[in-house]
This record gives structure tokens, C-alpha cells and sequence, in this order.
């Protein structure tokens, strides 16, 4: 991917801030811009906090709908994140809801199924693969998640079915609100790679540096313009057979 180029508070006039990342769809140039300045507020001693703003752009220069499903985190040694009290992945018509959710190493997720047929929900993503095997309405089944990466889950029978699971080692990401803003709370002064992720936009990686008050005003720009839906194979490595295709429960 090459360097990683560094992000800090400017003096004086902002400048743009750009940085490429090496995608499947293309060699897309994405940028992270201030609104004129991206700033460095010290506003409260301590605050320790990273904060801003995601944009995704769709094809046709579209703003897409669901700034809510990236997840932004740092990388870094640092304290494990708060395991959510009840962290589930239901499955409910034709779908797993949440569809992206962020949570830290050692967490087991509930897989519940709401509709009145069967599922069978699997991942086989490197060092989270797994296999909840065929079960139906009113069943559950869990899996816990140690190790921190990108888990892509499907369902062996409905091969529209997705979602995404982000484990982290750490306590430093968020997801962002459905206006795209973000905080990541708690991040001690230092230099860091801010990771954003999207499942129709190249991830983004970019050095960071983070002074004692925090570092606020960010404004993250994904281009999801070259996204075209791929279907995955089923669990034996194979194309989804006509039964599966048509869904007929």
C-alpha cells in the first residue's frame, strides 16, 4: 500500500489532506479533508477523545444512506473495549440486524432466529470461521469472537444474506451516527492509524496524531462509487444452487 501519510493539527490556513488506498473495484484516491482547517482542540484538558465526521459517496455522486454501518477505529496497544450487555445478531426476514456491529476480542455473539423457517449462519473469514449448523424459528446459537479482524458472515441457505462483524483489540473505535458523526473517547496522546471501513468503499488507513486535549474536526470522505455487489459462495466453497437463488422460504 505503500507509506501511510500523516495527519496532524496544521498552523494557520487548513490544507487539504489527501491519501490513496489500493482497492479490489480500483486505484481510488480518497481523501480526508477540515472543512478549510482540520483542528486540534484543546478545549478540556484530558478530554482524550477523537471526534468528527464520515461522508460515503455512492455512484452518481449520491450520498449514501447508511453512514451508520463504517466503523472507525484506531490501531494500537491499548485497554479492551466494553463488551455491549447483550450483544446479538438477529436474524429476521431475510436478514441479519444489525448488519454491521463492532465489538472487542473475547465477545460471544447470540444468533437468534426470528423467522419461521430455517437458517444456517456461517463465516469462513481467516481465524474466525465457524459453523452454527441448520436451526430454526426460536433457536439460537452463539459464537465468541478472540480474535480481532473483519468477519464476513452469510447464511448457507439465502444467499443474499450478510453482515459484518469488526473485533477489535482495543477500546478505540466507534461507529458513526446516521448524520456520520463520531467519537472515539479516551485516546492518550500519541500517534496513531485511523482506520475507516465500509463495506462498499476501499478501507482507509491514516496516521494520525492525537495531542493532549484530543483531536476534533475531522472530516472522512469514503467514495463508494466503483462498489459492485459480488455474490459470495456458500459454506462447501460453491455457487448457491437454484433453490437457494429463488428463496422459496
Amino acid at each position: 500500500m505503500g507509506s501511510v501519510p500523516s495527519l496532524t493539527a496544521p498552523e494557520g490556513k487548513g490544507k487539504l489532506v489527501r491519501m490513496n488506498s489500493i482497492s479490489r473495484w480500483s486505484a481510488r484516491r480518497i481523501t480526508v479533508v477540515g472543512a478549510g482547517v482540520v483542528l486540534a482542540v484543546a478545549a478540556r484538558p484530558g478530554a482524550a477523545q477523537v471526534s468528527g465526521r464520515v461522508t460515503v459517496t455512492d455512484a452518481g455522486g449520491r450520498a449514501a444512506p447508511d453512514l451508520g454501518d463504517a466503523v472507525i477505529f484506531l490501531d494500537g496497544r491499548g485497554p479492551r473495549g466494553a463488551t455491549p450487555a447483550r450483544p446479538e445478531v438477529a436474524l429476521d426476514a431475510r436478514q441479519f440486524r444489525p448488519r454491521v456491529l463492532v465489538v472487542p476480542a473475547g465477545t460471544t455473539i447470540n444468533f437468534p432466529n426470528l423467522d419461521p423457517f430455517n437458517h444456517n449462519v456461517f463465516s469462513l473469514s481467516e481465524g474466525n470461521t465457524f459453523d452454527l449448523g441448520l436451526y430454526g424459528r426460536g433457536e439460537a446459537r452463539n459464537r465468541r469472537f478472540t480474535r480481532a479482524g473483519l468477519v464476513r458472515i452469510f447464511c448457507n441457505i439465502h444467499p443474499r444474506m450478510s453482515s459484518y462483524i469488526v473485533v477489535r483489540d482495543n477500546a478505540w473505535y466507534a461507529q458513526p451516527g446516521a448524520d456520520g458523526s463520531f467519537t472515539i473517547h479516551g485516546v492518550p496522546p500519541g500517534t496513531y492509524t485511523l482506520n475507516i471501513w465500509h463495506e462498499r468503499s476501499p478501507e482507509v488507513r491514516q496516521q494520525i496524531t492525537v495531542p493532549a486535549g484530543g483531536l476534533s474536526g475531522l472530516e472522512l470522505a469514503m467514495d463508494a462509487s466503483g462498489y459492485r455487489w459480488v455474490q459470495h459462495r456458500n459454506k462447501y466453497g460453491q455457487e448457491y444452487g437454484s433453490g437457494a437463488t429463488r428463496e422459496r422460504y
